[in-house]
């Protein structure tokens, strides 16, 4: 389903066509994770293809060589074709792949709940490599957001993503559940070095400069030498040991103008200088967490919140306002620019796209598990009610909750956008591509 607002094409229309066909294939179309992408702005008006997986899909695509990559819970990585929206191949892992792929010369590099992280032929699905890591595992805190029993260690359900890979001159960056960055050879697996945070690391690495940009469960924006795995500098963010709901980082960072973007759990936005980690501007976000990574492009930030469930524009040098949008939903997809817009989704199995000049909404797109499923968690104000969805106070009941909500085929997703088509997965199994 597409709604659109009047005078959406004219707006689209005037984004720019120049095309980046050589844009980096990887999670934020590139090492810095800026989520820019040269691509006319899709409309959303058309459902190009739709592509059906045995699982969810949380990964956000990667688009490459006339093929779309991505993984989903079902534990397969697939290739579909671009055009079409056939599949090519499926590659199999011993896991559910919430990481996104990156695609690099002839290979494809993704990660398992299996606890390894693979390079895969990008013609064949064959499997070239695996590096075994020392295992996933979700963030932990004793009666984790209130839960009971309070003493109880719990892992988070809403940690749900696994880091995605980085590459950059022949190696792969990559953090996992057992607290290590790896930094891997590309064409071997072989490891290169490898540096210990202080918990679990499901953001993405941004590289720039010859440094990697990275956060930690453990509250830490960590500056690491690119070449060697040394630390130049940690960031530390906000903490909470009452209830343990305020704290750590899942959001990827962005590197742009300088400055290094990341959300945090702890209810800010951070931006620091990127050579020495020092704070510039933190925005408060009231409590909301910011799990999507941010996009950054011509001086403005943009990403959405989960609690308050805003999508906000702030100036990347001040953090002053440029606009602040209330969404009918939490979000914790990453944002993506193209032209005039920018899009991303939402936990009620919604797509929607932002005029960036004037701040409206012009276009939103829903998936076939919110058509399905949502108007029974939806008020009269199509205000979605995923409150109601968790029965008690319990780990059991949080995954209770967090099941049905992806019956509604929530989008956790980012875009990836390449030649005016807009690539993004859904918590109902879809992959969709819309013009």
């Amino acid at each position: 389903m597409v709604q659109r607002s009047l005078g959406t094409m004219l707006l689209l229309g005037l984004a720019p066509v120049t095309l980046l066909t050589a844009q980096a294939a990887m999670f934020r179309g590139g090492p810095t994770h800026e989520g820019v992408y040269a691509s006319p702005s899709p409309t959303l008006a058309t459902l190009a293809w739709k592509f059906k997986t045995g699982g969810r899909v949380l990964s956000s695509p990667a688009v490459s060589g006339g093929r779309v990559f991505v993984g989903s819970t079902d534990g397969k990585l697939y290739a579909i074709d671009q055009a079409t929206g056939t599949q090519a191949w499926q590659f199999a892992s011993k896991g559910p792949i919430a990481s996104s792929p990156a695609v690099s010369g002839d290979l494809v590099y993704v990660s398992s709940l299996d606890g390894n992280v693979y390079g895969i032929e990008a013609a064949t699905g064959k499997q070239r490599w695996a590096f075994a890591t020392k295992g996933e595992r979700r963030f932990t805190a004793p009666g984790i957001h209130g839960a009971m029993p309070r003493t109880e260690r719990m892992p988070d359900p809403f940690d749900v993503f696994l880091s995605s890979p980085t590459v950059v001159n022949n190696t792969v960056y990559i953090g996992s559940g057992d607290q290590q960055v790896y930094a891997l050879d590309a064409a071997s697996g072989a490891l290169k070095w490898q540096f210990a945070a202080g918990d679990v690391i499901h953001a993405s690495p941004a590289v720039a400069g010859g440094l990697v940009y990275i956060g930690s469960w453990d509250r830490n924006l960590y500056a690491l030498d690119a070449a060697t795995g040394k630390e130049r500098w940690r960031y530390t963010t906000g903490n909470d040991t009452t209830t343990y709901n305020q704290i750590g980082i899942a959001s990827s960072a962005a590197v742009a103008g300088g400055l290094v973007f990341v959300g945090g759990r702890d209810g800010h936005f951070h931006v620091v200088d990127a050579r020495t980690g020092a704070l510039k501007w933190k925005h408060n976000n009231n409590g909301g967490w910011t799990i999507g990574s941010p996009a950054v492009r011509d001086g403005v930030v943009y990403f959405a919140t989960s609690d308050g469930r805003r999508f906000k524009a702030l100036d990347a040098a001040t953090g002053a306002v440029r606009f602040d949008l209330a969404n009918k939903a939490i979000s914790f997809s990453s944002p993506s620019l193209a032209g005039n817009a920018v899009y991303y989704g939402t936990s009620d199995g919604w797509l929607h796209s932002v005029d960036i000049r004037t701040g409206q909404f012009l276009a939103h797109f829903q998936s076939d598990g919110s058509k399905e499923n949502g108007a029974k968690w939806t008020d009269s104000a199509g205000v979605f009610q995923s409150g109601r969805m968790y029965p008690d106070r319990t780990l059991d009941g949080m995954m209770i909750g967090m099941r049905t909500m992806f019956t509604v085929g929530s989008i956790l997703s980012s875009p990836s956008i390449v030649d005016g088509v807009l690539y993004v997965g859904s918590a109902d199994g879809n992959v969709y591509a819309l013009r």
